[in-house]
């Protein structure tokens, strides 16, 4: 199975990094760009399909790959050689 992990800021945190880049784009001859936020995003690869599979891959990304008290993560998954689809119960803390 393959996973794909979106990172992004919560929307009511500030993103230095985002302001950065939109202040930059607008130097750049791109006035109407209004506002960018800056992720992560992580494609994982694993072996076997165990029942408990999704929740522990939601506990990973609760507990590793986010910070839950500023970055909301959304977990999408596909078997090999499909495309991947947001998880059922769509988590995002």
């Amino acid at each position: 199975m393959n996973a794909k992990v979106i990172v992004m800021p919560k929307a009511a945190v500030l993103d230095p990094q985002g302001n950065a880049v939109r202040d930059a784009m607008r130097h750049l001859g791109m006035p109407e760009v209004r506002s960018v936020r800056i992720g992560k995003y992580m494609e994982i690869d694993i072996e076997g399909q165990d029942g408990e599979l999704e929740s522990r891959l939601h506990q990973l990304c609760r507990d590793l790959l986010s910070n839950p008290v500023i970055e909301d993560y959304e977990l999408l998954k596909a078997q090999p050689g499909t495309k991947a689809k947001k998880s059922p119960d769509k988590k995002r803390r």
